[in-house]
């Protein structure tokens, strides 16, 4: 009987130490950066979390709220390019567009090979240019 309890104690302590060093590891990972106030779209507000994974890549979610649809901008745009500087690109490197949704709430997420050292974020005519137009909506300072 006593075999039964100390197998049950033992499993018991075990699955909550495996469940606290699991919570532990996901919550340290992340680091979360603000973005800076927007000059062009004020009411814009998110944060950028980036977290490096078990492949030794970089994974990357934005979370972006009120962020006016780009057609409404002065000039008016096609869509909204995010871009990250790392120290291993001289060049800031495409991460891909954002999609909005009628709520005016955003989220991105992507991988990265290169640590982000600034994310930032444009309007644009066209998702696949290979260079960030003049037109900055969002950045964070350096990480």
């Amino acid at each position: 009987m006593k075999t039964n309890i100390n197998r049950i104690s033992f499993k018991s302590i075990l699955l909550v130490l495996t469940s606290l060093v699991l919570l532990l590891n996901m919550v340290s990972c992340a680091k979360k950066i603000p973005f800076q106030t927007s000059a062009q779209v004020p009411a814009a507000r998110g944060n950028v979390t980036y977290c490096k994974d078990k492949n030794n890549n970089y994974e990357i979610k934005l979370q972006i709220s009120y962020l006016a649809e780009p057609n409404r901008l002065q000039p008016p745009k096609t869509t909204y390019v995010v871009w990250m500087d790392s120290d291993q690109n001289s060049n800031p490197i495409n991460l891909g567009q954002i999609i909005g949704t009628s709520k005016l709430k955003i989220k991105f997420e992507t991988v990265s090979s290169s640590k982000p050292k600034r994310i930032f974020v444009t309007a644009e005519e066209d998702p696949s240019i290979h260079y960030p137009g003049g037109y900055l909506i969002l950045e964070t300072s350096d990480f």
